[in-house]
């Protein structure tokens, strides 16, 4: 990248940037700084290493790496005490059941998340912190790899400990990244993947292409939504001058067979099942539905709550300014990073047209964009912008972090320790809290009646009964069998020939589907699920005799199939809109299917 010229402003133009205990130093010398800069004429590499600029590391203070530390500290400490403290989520209690499974893989997600619980499990047991450790350790390892990203590009201690607070102040990671997720476990690698090209583009050793290869695979592994960084590598090998280069070489092809490599035990298992996972997850990708201005709200408000109010603003017009640097010169890291982000967020943008984007469905693409604001707040100061400019960047950025902090504990206070529900039927971890009060009075129609065993038909309420009973009582969900291929056996010794209770939420104890079900069906009652004093949710229990649930019926039988995603997505949306007369409906049941 060339200089765009040598005047200089005069001496007191330097700015400074502040974060609580960090300043960026901002001097007003006009120059373009390339983040790999293009090569001298050896054909041997690609690229030469960035240049210094602004703040090199072994000059910078030790107060702003403290300071950093402390927050980070402090909010790890505050991650931990909401993954003890809060109970588990419908969602993560469903994955917790993956891992205590063998399967390659599963329907609705890969295996990733059910090997990162096991990961947390195995330190701590069947609690909430060991369900959730993983996600934990996935945020401090996502952070080390934002900091040398952003390390490698800007050498610049102060970008750094900007990339690594973002996370910190943007709901979905500071708090969030505790609620263990498919998103969570891809992550990291999906970081570790952009760490493998920012090292390839600066070193220009083609052997990156294999690392990176591996954390794309292993992205895969975790969530396909992976799949969506692919034009973004895309842009980095074709846009640059360097393609021919790549095209020519073994590398990046070598990159694709190793993450297909990876990718194989989810590839052999859906071979296994008729690709039911690509045909489940189909739905979503092809599902439209008329236009919707209340869908559209929902993801932008969404994006807003959960990257951050003023963060979000902050790091869209980085990625942006990112974006235009990086195509007007070619330059591979910056098209990199800004279409990496770019490309998701107009695609989940258009589908909200349509369909109610999923609360998480968007987050696996933010961090890359923290590591992009970072390094283009680093790039600023360098390519001639004006003071007042700078200054407003500066400010914003404070603010983002500043404020996102603050609100990311407020809602860590609000469900930790506050003891009201400001939020009714609405409120996402309430929507989904109070199931101990279900199991309890399931144990006590199990021990009233003499059944052995539990029947479910939503797998929300089977992962709940599963997660409480702890294997003490065996639980069947009864229909949507397509969702257990390769379980083990649920304890069938224990449910043939015997009676059992069946639990769910009304009106499913009213559907078609109990007419394919020759049970004896007598009413044990109700049992209210609350939580803060409001009713959630509504249950009937049943005792069920002369009957054994197959595990395995005929594909064609309505036991076996599970929900369309995309006619539930409507069906739940419009329970939304249109409550019934007992109450209002539930933001957190308007998303069909887990993540």
């Amino acid at each position: 990248m060339r200089r765009a010229g040598n005047s200089e402003s005069s001496p007191n133009s330097t700015l400074w940037l502040w974060v609580p205990g960090l300043r960026f130093a901002c001097p007003g010398r006009r120059w373009r700084p390339a983040l790999t800069p293009p090569p001298r004429l050896a054909k041997s590499a690609a690229v030469t290493t960035a240049p210094d600029i602004t703040m090199p590391l072994r000059d910078a203070a030790r107060r702003p790496f403290v300071m950093a530390a402390a927050i980070i500290a402090a909010m790890t400490v505050l991650r931990i005490v909401y993954a003890s403290a809060i109970e588990l989520r419908t969602d993560e209690a469903y994955y917790w059941t993956w891992s205590k499974e063998a399967a390659l893989s599963f329907l609705d997600h890969p295996p990733g998340v059910a090997w990162l619980i096991r990961f947390g499990t195995a330190i701590f047991g069947d609690t909430a912190l060991g369900v959730r450790f993983g996600g934990i350790v996935a945020m401090l390892v996502t952070q080390l790899l934002l900091a040398d990203i952003v390390r490698r590009l800007t050498h610049d201690a102060r970008a750094i400990m900007i990339a690594v607070l973002m996370p910190e102040a943007a709901l979905y990671y500071g708090l969030l990244m505790a609620k263990v997720a498919p998103d969570v476990a891809m992550i990291p690698f999906a970081v570790a993947m952009m760490w493998s090209f920012v090292r390839l583009a600066q070193s220009g050793d083609g052997r990156w292409w294999l690392a990176a290869g591996l954390f794309a695979g292993l992205s895969m592994l975790s969530k396909f939504t992976a799949i969506m960084f692919a034009p973004a590598v895309a842009a980095f090998v074709l846009v640059p001058d360097w393609r021919w280069r790549w095209l020519r070489s073994p590398y990046p092809y070598l990159a694709v067979l190793v993450a297909i490599l990876v990718f194989s035990p989810v590839l052999i298992w859906n071979a296994q099942h008729d690709w039911a996972s690509f045909r489940f997850q189909g739905v979503r990708a092809t599902a439209s539905y008329g236009i919707s201005l209340r869908t559209i709200g929902d993801y932008i408000g969404l994006q807003f709550g959960l990257v951050g109010f003023v963060m979000l603003p902050v790091v869209l017009t980085g990625l942006v300014l990112t974006a235009w640097r990086g195509y007007h010169t070619r330059e591979p890291v910056a098209i990199l990073l800004s279409t990496a982000v770019l490309v998701p967020f107009l695609y989940f943008l258009v589908k909200s047209m349509t369909l109610r984007v999923g609360d998480t469905w968007p987050m696996f693409m933010w961090p890359v964009g923290f590591a992009a604001a970072a390094v283009n707040l680093a790039t600023m100061t360098k390519e001639g912008w004006s003071a007042r400019m700078l200054r407003s960047s500066a400010f914003w950025a404070r603010t983002s972090i500043t404020t996102g902090i603050a609100f990311v504990v407020i809602v860590f206070l609000y469900y930790v320790a506050a003891p009201w529900n400001l939020l009714g039927k609405i409120d996402p971890i309430g929507a989904e809290a109070g199931y101990e009060q279900v199991a309890a009075r399931a144990q006590a129609a199990l021990d009233e009646t003499g059944a052995t065993w539990i029947a479910t038909t939503d797998y929300r309420t089977y992962a709940m009964m599963r997660w409480l009973f702890r294997g003490r009582v065996a639980v069947v969900e009864i229909n949507e069998r397509g969702r257990f291929q390769d379980f083990r056996d649920p304890g069938m010794d224990r449910i043939q020939g015997n009676a059992g209770i069946y639990v769910g939420r009304e009106p499913d104890n009213r559907s078609s589907l109990w007419e394919s079900i020759p049970a004896k069906r007598e009413p044990l009652g109700q049992v209210e699920r609350r939580w803060r004093g409001r009713v959630m949710d509504t249950y009937v229990l049943e005792k069920l005799t002369g009957w054994t649930p197959e595990l395995s019926p005929p594909k064609d039988s309505p036991l076996f199939q599970w929900r369309v995603l995309a006619g539930e997505f409507s069906a739940r949306l419009a329970r939304f809109l249109l409550p019934s007369p007992g109450g209002g409906g539930s933001i957190a049941r308007s998303a069909s299917g887990v993540g």
